[in-house]
């Protein structure tokens, strides 16, 4: 990453701050409308998908495959949740699963920080957001993602990033004039579906790397501190279920239990029913149960023993892909 896109990504985290204050003081004594919610909950769904549909599953961790056409258009929509240009997120992913919580992790709480409280709290601040000031994009490109490295398309995209952040606060400003006529809807649109909005996708998107390795629930036998958080499943479409991630990486389904909601992997599926999603990796009931600890939950025991593998079982390579050659996966 150069150091304008650098720039423009931190002033991407500091301005829809300053969107929440500013948004706050606007609804002193007043009610925002419905409409402005609406664009920002259409907004916010269609931008964290493409992080955790697009950028995630699809591009980093090649639990399902699509048309290049449909997979460009997810590289899209994770491009405009304003977390960085798609290569450099791919290859920071990726880094982050090799190294997970050990030396050369881009941001875990748990290494480098100190001792007692205050070395915990400074591991929190770092993985929740300290690590974009320091580790965001230095990941090595042709290391961690060269497969994108060689798609002229992803390159472009990945030149061309600014636009992208343009566009995520341009739209909803449009739509909200397009819906009343007014500049006052397009102020509004822009500050709740744009400003507010991206506040949110980061703030969930940071607390799988800084939550989601430091409280939750753990069943599965891993190499890290990866947790369970459920009440950051909804929010972050899936992504909370995070320990089930690092137990199974490719896996396209991370709520591995009956109750655990993934909403990421629904809309996997339902590509998957019109043709539009192809080898989609599932892990084999089987497989989880072998990977349960001694003393593990027994209702999630039994139900890795119920679920249904749609593809039969999954591939021996349960980590990123080969092509991204981690020093150490899931």
């Amino acid at each position: 990453m150069t150091r304008a896109e650098k720039s423009f990504n931190l002033a991407g985290v500091i301005i829809p701050f300053l969107g929440v204050i500013a948004a706050v003081v606007m609804l002193w004594d007043q009610f925002v409308s419905w409409r402005d919610l609406a664009i920002m909950a259409v907004m916010y769904v269609i931008t964290a998908g493409g992080i955790t549909i697009g950028f995630h599953r699809l591009l980093t961790h090649r639990s399902f495959s699509t048309p290049k056409w449909l997979e460009y258009g997810f590289a899209t929509l994770g491009s405009m949740a304003v977390q960085g240009p798609v290569i450099a997120w791919v290859a920071d992913h990726r880094k982050h699963h090799a190294h997970s919580d050990q030396e050369g992790d881009p941001h875990s709480p748990h290494t480098g920080h100190g001792d007692g409280v205050a070395g915990v709290l400074r591991g929190l601040y770092y993985a929740h957001v300290g690590w974009l000031w320091d580790d965001w994009g230095r990941a090595d490109w042709r290391k961690y993602a060269p497969e994108l490295c060689e798609d002229r398309g992803y390159v472009a995209m990945s030149r061309v990033y600014v636009p992208f952040v343009l566009l995520t606060f341009g739209l909803p400003a449009l739509i909200g004039y397009l819906l009343t006529g007014t500049a006052m809807g397009a102020l509004t649109g822009f500050i709740w579906g744009g400003l507010v909005r991206i506040f949110f996708v980061h703030h969930v998107t940071w607390s799988i790397n800084s939550v989601c390795h430091f409280t939750g629930r753990r069943r599965f036998e891993t190499d890290d501190e990866s947790t369970n958080v459920f009440w950051l499943a909804l929010p972050s479409l899936g992504e909370a279920w995070h320990h089930n991630h690092h137990a199974f990486p490719r896996s396209a389904v991370h709520g591995l239990g009956r109750w655990e909601l993934d909403p990421s992997a629904w809309v996997i599926s339902g590509l998957e029913r019109v043709g539009l999603a192809r080898n989609v990796v599932r892990i084999a009931p089987e497989r989880q149960a072998a990977r349960l600890v001694d003393g593990g939950d027994a209702a999630a025991h039994r139900q890795a023993t119920k679920t249904v593998n749609g593809n039969g079982a999954a591939p021996a390579d349960d980590g990123v892909p080969a092509a991204a050659a981690p020093e150490r996966v899931g």
